[in-house]
């Protein structure tokens, strides 16, 4: 790290640069030495090729993966290499290496990451040359003590992603230049379940020719094939969901396609979208992992569908185009949400994709203050990603906007042509714009842009404005006049200093500088004046008047920010939820009902919107609407509150519609075995490796637990949502009642807990 770069870093960054520091010191990222060109330090090994055969456990008490990795490794520095470093989680046990088919020794260690510890295996070899190539293999067990997104082994379905480090590789994940990308070759024998992985299916093997990170998944899930693209709903998937799942694959298919039109023909890869309960998000190889709740939605929402999008744009930038070098997240994550949200805006139109720009100002400016360089930040820095992927977004839309979208278009296709691509070799791209890259890339925010009270001379009005960054801008200045009328001129600010614009006009109410917030700043709240908010989240402005029940307040700044963005659907909501308070039901059913008509509305939208509807049919005496409305408010699952009010909605209408007798027998078990305080017999009654926590806390704990079942809800074909009222005590504690709402799982025959999703008992 370059020590003018170190001097950037602000003072909140102090802490961080010394754990930076330390780690570039310790042997993490396989060393060779100082490359000579950029006085940065570069990797021994990289992995040509992954070949991993495992098994999973056939007894629901072994938590245990067996795995074989074979890894082809070719020496990238520029001397021979003695030694071989792999990185591996720290609950693999080891029980053999060998080295192009030789049993070879090795040595184990701890690798301090951040707050947590990878395992370092080190294995002398004879000489490797620069550029030559050795094989390794690691026999290994890997533990899995309680399940999560990233590692899980499961009777009803396990997963292991590339950051559970289930694998082992030469190169870091927290590396600025990136991990280890290659093709991937997986095995995995799994009783019971089918596998999905990347790549080509053939006998059970998954072969991804293209660069990817080993990851597979296991569960039971129909498939739909539509447009070349294959959806993977929820086993049992229903006529509607299956319906969705068509929806899904035409939205990939149509990306697919916007995203060959700049990026040139897609790699002939298969292209995947699979239903997951956790992990909905990941992606790799053109494998989509989709959040299951997505299917009973009934439509496509703004997440699902700004993510699939982006992992469109991946199957090009990082699966079939290599990348290297230092900065390379801002091409797999910025580059790829530009893209993305460029195909969003040309399918649902200009006014859809500013609001999911907005989101990502929103996620940016969260961390604007104390970020790192785009060149230089690396996963292990807590802000990555609400960085590389966010400013990086900005930072090419602003070189596109400047230089015109075809010029732009070319210039990457150029840089991508041969298959592999660094920043730096993209920036060459562009030789004209060198101090607006250098800018973007190499330095940390500091731009604010401030536009002054309008001011009176005579027929016109002046409006002073301020740029405190270290480049000159070229923005948009737009005033609103007292009609209503709104006027724009362009404007140049030097850097670090002042401007100023005129309007024939002596009616100016309202100014804004750079309406299209082209620019990354640290505060986005005085691009306006006169200031209508304090924070740069004009969502959370609205939610912390609606949360102190400012009704009124919360409307009134709702209609200000809907006055400039009327797609902001999250913001729509809130005035919704507002005008209800108001007792103005007329009103707000008509807001509610405009979200789900919207284009592209969140998820959380589309929950709030149904409780919002749900709540007025049953303020108009219409049980049954407002118990379907309540209902699709749980299916959405978009958020905990909605489901939450949902429910309470739905039991004031019917305290009880659960008909099913094997899940009422469960928690009369369940209830028997509490009370006894039997830890093995509660144990028994749950996932093995979920809600570990839940069930051991009760062990020796429960004087009374009674369990009133008032409502199962279908998941899919092996899961259930089971509501009821608890009422229970616990020792030397004071009765105590409420709602839970738990997961059931269909294992082994009968039904068992996997997860708490409610727990209002107090």
């Amino acid at each position: 790290m370059r020590i003018t770069q170190i001097r950037r870093l602000r003072k909140p960054e102090l802490n961080n640069l010394c754990l930076l520091l330390t780690t570039f010191c310790l042997p993490f990222f396989a060393i060779a030495g100082i490359a000579q060109d950029d006085g940065r330090v570069s990797a021994t090994w990289q992995v040509v090729k992954y070949d991993i055969t495992g098994s999973l456990p056939q007894a629901d008490t072994d938590r245990n993966l067996t795995a074989k990795a074979k890894l082809d490794l070719r020496n990238v520095s520029a001397r021979p290499a003695s030694t071989i470093t792999l990185r591996i989680a720290q609950n693999a046990e080891i029980s053999a290496v060998t080295v192009n088919g030789s049993a070879a020794e090795f040595t184990k260690g701890e690798e301090k990451v951040g707050t947590g510890a990878l395992q370092r295996l080190t294995v002398r070899v004879a000489p490797v040359p620069s550029g030559g190539a050795v094989t390794t293999t690691v026999n290994y067990k890997l533990h899995v003590k309680e399940n999560s997104g990233l590692s899980a082994v499961s009777p009803s379905g396990s997963q292991f992603l590339p950051l559970s480090y289930w694998y082992p590789t030469p190169n870091s994940w927290y590396f600025a230049r990136g991990a280890d990308y290659a093709p991937v070759r997986i095995t995995v024998n799994a009783p019971g379940q089918s596998i999905v992985s990347s790549g080509t299916e053939t006998a059970g093997a998954f072969e991804q020719k293209l660069g990817g990170q080993p990851f597979f998944i296991s569960g039971a899930w129909d498939t739909v094939t539509a447009n070349g693209i294959s959806v993977l709903p929820p086993k049992g998937a229903k006529p509607e969901e299956q319906k969705v799942a068509n929806d899904l694959a035409l939205f990939a298919s149509e990306a697919k396609t916007f995203v060959s039109g700049i990026l040139g023909p897609a790699p002939d890869v298969p292209i995947r979208l699979v239903s997951v309960r956790r992990a909905g998000g990941f992606t790799s190889g053109a494998t989509i992992l989709i959040d299951d709740s997505v299917f009973r939605r009934g439509r496509l929402d703004s997440q699902t569908a700004m993510s699939i999008a982006d992992a469109i744009a991946k199957v090009w930038l990082g699966t079939s185009v290599t990348l290297t070098g230092d900065g390379s997240g801002v091409i797999r994550e910025g580059l790829s949400k530009y893209i993305a949200t460029q195909f969003l805006e040309s399918k649902f139109g200009k006014d859809i994709a500013e609001i999911e720009r907005q989101r990502q100002r929103v996620a940016y400016a969260s961390v604007s203050r104390r970020d790192a360089p785009l060149t230089v930040v690396s996963p292990l820095d807590d802000y990555y990603y609400a960085e590389v992927a966010n400013k990086g977004a900005m930072a090419w839309r602003i070189l596109a906007r400047k230089i015109g979208t075809d010029e732009f278009n070319k210039g990457i296709r150029s840089a991508t042509q041969d298959g592999t691509v660094s920043l730096a070799e993209v920036r060459t791209q562009f030789p004209a714009e060198k101090d607006l890259l250098d800018h973007l890339f190499d330095q940390v925010t500091e731009t604010n842009l401030l536009a002054g009270l309008p001011q009176l001379a005579g027929s016109n009005t002046r409006v002073a404005l301020r740029n405190t960054g270290p480049i000159d801008v070229t923005v948009n200045v737009s005033v609103t006049t007292a009609n209503g009328e709104r006027l724009s001129a362009p404007t140049t600010i030097r850097a670090k200093s002042f401007g100023e614009v005129t309007f024939k006009t002596s009616k100016v109410t309202r100014v804004e500088i750079d309406p299209d917030k082209l620019y990354p700043q640290t505060d986005y709240s005085d691009d306006v004046a006169p200031r209508e908010a304090i924070e740069s989240d004009l969502l959370l402005a609205v939610k912390r008047l609606l949360d102190k029940q400012e009704f009124a307040n919360a409307e009134t700044t709702a209609r200000t920010v809907l006055r400039d963005a009327p797609r902001f659907d999250d913001v729509r909501v809130l005035l919704a939820r507002s005008l209800l308070a108001l007792g103005r039901t007329a009103d707000a059913e008509r807001e509610f009902r405009a979200i789900l008509d919207e284009k592209l509305p969140s998820s959380r939208s589309i929950a709030w919107a149904n409780v919002g509807l749900a709540d007025i049919a049953l303020r108009n005496s219409q049980p049954s609407q407002a118990v379907g409305f309540a209902v699709k408010a749980i299916e959405a699952d978009g958020e905990y509150g909605a489901s939450l009010a949902a429910r309470g909605i739905r039991n004031r209408i019917s305290n009880t519609s659960a008909s099913d007798e094997t899940v009422r027998a469960f928690f009369t078990a369940f209830d028997r075995a509490a009370v006894a305080n039997r830890k093995a017999e509660l144990e028994a009654m749950a996932v093995p490796g979920e809600v570990g926590q839940f069930v051991g806390g009760l062990s020796g704990q429960v004087a009374e637990w009674k369990t009133a079942l008032q409502h199962v809800d279908r998941i899919d074909a092996n899961n259930v949502w089971a509501e009821g009222t608890l009422t229970i005590r616990l020792l030397n504690r004071e009765v105590e009642t409420g709602t839970a709402v738990y997961r059931l799982t269909r294992a082994g025959g009968g039904w068992k807990l996997s997860s708490v999703d409610i727990f209002e008992v107090r």
